[in-house]
């Protein structure tokens, strides 16, 4: 069976997505200083990574004196909307409703921890996991 190209990149390039979407544009320098604050990773391995996003066409690259400038050709709400597309198409049968209907108790556990949290409403909820 033939593999078909995600819309979602790989973990390793969506973190240098991440670090583009942050910067706007940047060369692999820049893109490696925001990396590296996560994942130690060389500066040939992003700029490998970087080639690979050109090619699929995430990124387009211009050169500036002898380094090239990347920037990203999708925004970072598109890809969202790309990862949830790929997440109800592959777990939910393709149907929105399904994972409403999945993330409904969720959201109603959300709701009650904000109505009880008081002082601590800018707080994000947390399940305790001290009597999982």
């Amino acid at each position: 069976m033939p593999r078909t190209a995600r819309d979602v990149p790989p973990p390793l390039e969506l973190l240098c997505l991440n670090a583009l979407w942050t910067l706007g544009e940047g060369n692999v320098r820049e893109v490696q200083e925001i990396v590296v604050r996560t994942r130690p990773l060389a500066y040939t391995t992003i700029m490998t990574v970087l080639d690979r996003l050109v090619r699929k066409g995430k990124l387009s690259r211009s050169k500036a004196g002898r380094a090239f400038v990347y920037r990203p050709e999708a925004s970072r709400d598109a890809m969202r909307r790309a990862a949830i597309r790929e997440l109800v198409d592959s777990l939910f049968n393709g149907s929105e409703r399904e994972l409403a209907q999945f993330l409904a108790p969720a959201e109603a556990l959300a709701s009650a921890a904000r109505a009880g949290a008081g002082a601590g409403a800018d707080e994000e909820p947390r399940i305790d996991t001290v009597l999982l």
